[in-house]
């Protein structure tokens, strides 16, 4: 029986040297040039983290989930979760490591869907670490609903010709390369009627109309674009994966997409609870420390409770999909873990910024950062909502509906029943009182 919650001793080491490293040498990048992990490299930047990702090369942890045909070391996804939750930390880390958002699960696609020319232009660029891409796929009026997509691409000639608008196209502004999804067929079902698009950011007619930013960011921050395809021509050689395969593309890059944000989020909701219990420890008032107050010790014991359950949630979750290579007969669990994640991320913040006090409300700590990022988690790749509706009905697809009045488990039938199975022993029971 094979059933082990501990890591093997090498990989351990492997995480500890890891561990040291982004405390001593990527976490400081996030202060030196905070929101530049998108922007390509150059200058100073490069002549500081160029080395960095050398030496993470040297160490076999250049992305890591993928294959060695793909420059990876062919770890799977539960080694890439133990790393995740240490890379979560920090901004610049998932760079430095060769596995940041989007661009791992834009390469898993152009690894399973794209054809030799494609992978040798984009796939090996991208795994070098020399450029960034965008998933360029909800809309201003539709958001993540496919159905309502209308962003066209009309066949002309050996081209194909693409007129629509798309929304929340995160790190477009940089990207050297998007990943389009739009519908080739409108006459059938959206699900076999739309096709992705490999797309060159300075193809004509791609107009980046505005970079929306979040919530205390200013202006010029934004990373999240509003595109206009305004009669971009590409040729038939950009389909990417063939016509009609946009939906089955999307559900691979999704899935990864999916529970790689849920192995970082672990370290930052590690990092959130790290803080509060130093905190605690730190502070007194009303005549003892802040760790001594019942309620302070609430939060506290809540924090832990929920990041344990979600880190064995989403370590079984990554352990599923080595085991099966499917992503989906993981679907139910994926999106249980994407379910689980804002909660988790957003209560371990808030309570860790309520023990700061008024500090912790500041642009001195990083709280409100974090629950701002936990309500993006909970819209990304498709809102919250929508994964418990796919969780709900994944769980009903294994039960039956009984056709009788009472539910199965209705006391007196099974009362009746277990008093006539074990009849001879009651009988006797009476029989010698």
């Amino acid at each position: 029986m094979a059933w082990d919650f501990e890591t093997d001793a090498e990989y351990q080491q492997v995480l500890d040297w890891a561990d040291d490293f982004v405390r001593d040498r990527v976490e400081p990048l996030d202060l030196v040039w905070p929101h530049q992990q998108f922007t390509p490299l150059e200058g100073k930047r490069r002549e500081a983290i160029t080395p960095l990702k050398d030496e993470v090369r040297q160490r076999g942890l250049w992305a890591t989930h993928l294959g060695p045909e793909l420059g990876g070391q062919g770890y799977g996804q539960l080694k890439l979760a133990l790393l995740n939750e240490i890379l979560g930390r920090s901004q610049w880390a998932p760079i430095v490591f060769g596995c940041q958002a989007p661009d791992t699960g834009n390469a898993e696609i152009i690894a399973h869907y794209g054809t030799d020319e494609q992978k040798q232009r984009y796939l090996r660029p991208l795994l070098d670490g020399e450029l960034f891409s965008c998933y360029s796929m909800t809309e201003p009026h539709a958001g993540a609903d496919p159905t309502l997509f209308t962003t066209r691409a009309v066949r002309d000639g050996d081209d194909w010709v693409i007129n629509g608008w798309k929304f929340f196209s995160s790190n477009a502004a940089t990207a050297s390369f998007l990943i389009v999804m739009v519908v080739t067929n409108p006459d059938v079902s959206a699900y076999q009627g739309m096709s992705m698009f490999l797309v060159p950011t300075d193809t004509p007619g791609v107009k980046i109309v505005r970079n929306v930013g979040l919530y205390g960011e200013r202006d010029d921050e934004g990373s999240h674009a509003l595109i206009h395809y305004d009669n971009v021509r590409v040729p038939n050689e950009a389909l990417l994966g063939g016509e009609g395969q946009a939906f089955v593309i999307a559900q691979t890059r999704l899935g990864g997409g999916r529970i790689h944000h849920a192995m970082r989020t672990i370290g930052l909701a590690r990092k959130a609870l790290d803080m509060m219990c130093e905190r605690a420890l730190s502070r007194e008032t009303q005549g003892s420390r802040l760790s001594d107050k019942q309620f302070v010790q609430g939060y506290i014991a809540d924090s832990y409770a929920q990041l344990l359950q979600f880190r064995l949630m989403v370590l079984y979750t990554a352990w599923e999909i080595d085991k099966y290579n499917d992503y989906k007969k993981v679907r139910k669990d994926i999106a249980a873990v994407k379910v689980v994640m804002p909660t988790v991320l957003h209560d371990i913040a808030w309570r860790a910024m309520q023990v700061h006090g008024a500090l912790g409300v500041t642009n001195e700590m990083p709280f409100l950062g974090m629950v701002t990022g936990a309500a993006v988690m909970g819209l990304a790749d498709g809102p919250t909502e929508v994964h418990k509706t796919t969780v709900a009905r994944q769980v009903l697809r294994d039960y039956e509906p009984t056709d009788d009045t009472w539910p199965t488990e209705w006391i007196p039938r099974k009362r009746e029943a277990a008093r006539a199975r074990f009849a001879d022993y009651l009988e006797a029971e009476v029989g010698n009182l």
